[in-house]
């Protein structure tokens, strides 16, 4: 399991009304560093038209265990679990940086679907070998 790191900074924009970031931010969270990881294995939009597809996120699950308020940095890691067919499951852990207790860890459902359509298809070869090439995962069709 080849993990991935960005670091985010919590904006003051995003702060509910108790003070610290709105529970609904965490998933933008999320889906940025899902983009930097595919970005950083050489899965950008360009290759996302070039094959007429997308991910879109079709399920989280979320568990707030602390929180983060504005000016905090959060390191956000996350990983392939796995993937097969039309999904890609990946898991995600946010901290302080330079901390060790968890703030939120996520699951997320992501689907491969065509760009026109939006219905599913199976994740094309090109992207699969990508992730899975360092990630020691098995692809089921």
């Amino acid at each position: 399991m080849q993990q991935f790191k960005t670091l985010l900074r919590v904006r003051h924009y995003e702060m509910d009304t108790l003070g610290h970031v709105n529970n609904a931010v965490y998933q933008n969270y999320l889906e940025q560093a899902a983009i930097e990881h595919s970005e950083y294995l050489g899965v950008t939009l360009d290759v996302y038209r070039e094959l007429g597809g997308v991910f879109v996120m079709r399920r989280v699950e979320i568990d707030y265990l602390r929180p983060a308020v504005a000016g905090d940095t959060l390191e956000v890691t996350t990983w392939l679990k796995e993937m097969r067919g039309t999904r890609a499951f990946r898991c995600y852990e946010i901290r302080k940086q330079h901390g060790d207790d968890l703030l939120v860890t996520a699951e997320a459902l992501w689907v491969w679907v065509d760009a026109k359509t939006m219905r599913p298809r199976p994740i094309p070869h090109k992207i699969s070998d990508k992730f899975l090439q360092l990630q020691n995962l098995s692809v089921a069709e």
